[in-house]
Formats: structure tokens, sequence, C-alpha cells
């Protein structure tokens, strides 16, 4: 494969700019699939530096779910409405909404986790493992905990369209793609059927 081929793949692949794709398959000596790696890494520090920026602007996004039995009312920030209005912007946004109405997370990311909440969790994974050694019990609870997470926080959670990487990263990569800090504020499910 040819530079130029392998810029337009790797573009492709990333979104990410022609002189960026150009210096990753120089670094990566013409592996496409190591240049990939070399913009997630330049990507996830990128985004690292956006995240203390205030992200003011944004969409309500609403997703209604076939069948129109399951509805979702999502806000996602970003820092300008000029972005607000993107299509990767509303792509994400919608992406996400879908996999609220699929995965029905209680929360957006662990920081809204009760301590209750938490102790609660832990409490149920020490009496199912109570015969155990404690220095394991210890290491199980805190698994389990994780799952919890992972389960309950949005965030935390593997995304419905690939489980390799959780919603968290879709948000960092989304950020290294649109060059804007992004931000899941608040969401909210509804089920037909469901008690209040």
């Amino acid at each position: 494969m040819n530079l130029m081929d392998a810029i337009k793949d790797l573009r492709f692949k990333t979104s990410a700019g022609m002189m960026e794709c150009k210096e990753a398959l120089k670094e990566a000596k013409g592996d496409v699939g190591k240049a990939v790696e070399v913009l997630r890494k330049k990507g996830i520090a990128k985004a690292a530096k956006k995240t203390d920026r205030v992200a003011g602007q944004g969409v309500i996004e609403s997703y209604i779910h076939m069948g129109d039995r399951i509805g979702v009312l999502l806000e996602v920030n970003c820092e300008t409405d000029f972005v607000a209005r993107t299509d990767n912007f509303r792509k994400l946004t919608k992406d996400i909404a879908m996999q609220i109405a699929a995965s029905n997370p209680l929360y957006v990311d662990r920081s809204e986790v009760s301590e209750l909440a938490i102790e609660k969790e832990k409490e149920i994974a020490r009496a199912q493992i109570k015969d155990k050694p404690e220095a394991v019990v210890e290491k199980i609870v805190e698994g389990k905990l994780e799952k919890y997470y992972s389960e309950t926080c949005l965030l935390e959670q593997p995304y419905i369209k690939d489980p390799n990487i959780r919603i968290k990263d879709l948000v960092t990569q989304s950020i290294a793609t649109i060059g804007e800090n992004i931000v899941v504020k608040r969401f909210a499910r509804f089920e037909v059927g469901e008690s209040c």
C-alpha cells in the first residue's frame, strides 16, 4: 500500500487530519494498525487536556425505541453551539441515548452512586463469599463492585455497538475527534408500565 492509500485508510478509520495521519504512519513505520494506536494515544492525551474546559452548550437528545415502549431524554454538553449542531456530535448523542434505552443504567458515572448503595453492594458480595479468607474476600468484593459499576453507570458500560470499549472511551474518542470537551450531564429513561 502506498503512502497516500495508507493515509486515506487511516483517515477513514480514525477521522484524524491528513497531517496527523502522515505523522502517525511515519512513527509507526507504515503500519496502519500501529498508526491507529499512535493516534488513539495522542487523542486520549489531547482529550485529557480538554476536560477542564467549560462545556456550557450542547443538546437535549430524545430517543424513542422501536415499538414506542421505551423513551430517553439525554443532555450532553460541549463548548460551543457550533459543535452541538455538527453531525459527529449528534451521532454521539444518539448513540448514547440508544445505549441508555438498551442498557438501562441508573447513574451517569460512579461519582453519583451513594455511599449507602456502595455499602449495600459490598454487603451482598461479602454474604455470597463469607467462607473464604479475608484477603480473598476483599479482592472479590472489589471485583463485584467494579461489575456493579459497569452495569449501573452509563460511562462504565460496554458500548452496545462495540463491547470492546466503554461509553467513556467513546466520549473520549469524540473529544479527540471533535476538539472540544464533551460532558454527559444527565438522562431520564421511561418505559411503558414502569412504576415511578
